[in-house]
């Protein structure tokens, strides 16, 4: 009978991130945040990005002071090709190398489709898929360079599946799937991995407005099986395992954290 080699099954050194440096779109606030910190927690280096970089730079000095690794913010629009591509340069003159990028930029603006201006559509297309795809252009040729890398996009449980009055979020997280698919299998002769998370009913600045509301309480809490909004914390394990070494073997998977809403 064959036995296990146990010193080829490294188990929980997998998800270290000690030596690895990150990029977070949306990194100073909701849910880019709190996987920066998720991150930090495990080693990574990590790069806040933000229109205004001013907003995580006590969030950036608070995860360097709490878990001893480099954390610094960066000003850019992600809708700005040369902005990302600055951006970029910025890391490596920081960190050297580009190790994960994760795109958590993104908007929503809610409203019947006969309410909505075309400007509304173009603006959350704008910044969830063009913002994503211009971020990503901007890092892979070093992470081609380097051989390796791991791309997590932030698209949602709504690019999965519908709901009234989203036509511009869930064309924009629709799209967002299939551009994780798509670069997944063009990047993977690279060693780069692209994933997506998708995330539920989480809590965040966007989800504010609707929190109290009885759409909020049908179409939300009462829709997850947990019957509760998603906490911060809580996205925090799948963006620690696709960045880590754990998810090497993952092209173009998308990751639900929803509190069970799509298993319905």
């Amino acid at each position: 009978m064959a036995t296990l080699d146990f010193s080829q099954l490294p188990g929980l050194s997998l998800f270290s991130l000690q030596g690895k440096s990150a990029i977070l779109t949306g990194g100073t606030k909701g849910l880019g945040l709190a996987m920066a910190a998720g991150l930090a927690s495990a080693g990574a280096d990590v790069l806040l990005v933000s229109r205004k970089a001013e907003e995580g730079q006590d969030a950036a000095a608070e995860l360097s002071e709490k878990y001893g690794v480099k954390a610094l913010t960066f000003a850019a629009d992600v809708t700005d090709q040369k902005a990302m591509e600055a951006m970029a340069a910025f890391a490596m003159e920081s960190f050297g190398k580009i190790d994960v990028l994760i795109n958590s930029a993104g908007i929503n603006i809610r409203g019947a489709i006969d309410e909505l201006s075309q400007e509304d559509f173009d603006q959350v297309m704008k910044v969830n898929v063009t913002g994503t795809w211009l971020a990503c252009k901007a890092v892979i040729p070093q992470m081609k360079k380097q051989g390796k890398g791991s791309i997590i996009n932030l698209a949602s449980t709504l690019g999965l599946v519908g709901l009234a009055n989203r036509t511009p979020y869930t064309a924009s997280k629709g799209a967002v799937v299939q551009m994780t698919r798509g670069l997944g299998l063009e990047l993977a002769p690279w060693n780069i991995t692209v994933n997506a998370i998708c995330p539920g009913p989480f809590l965040t600045e966007m989800n504010l407005p609707i929190a109290d509301t009885e759409e909020g309480k049908k179409f939300v809490v009462g829709a997850t099986a947990l019957g509760r909004w998603g906490r911060l914390q809580e996205i925090q394990g799948a963006a620690i395992f696709l960045a880590s070494d754990a998810a090497t073997y993952m092209v173009g998977s998308m990751v639900t954290v929803d509190g069970g809403w799509t298993a319905r």
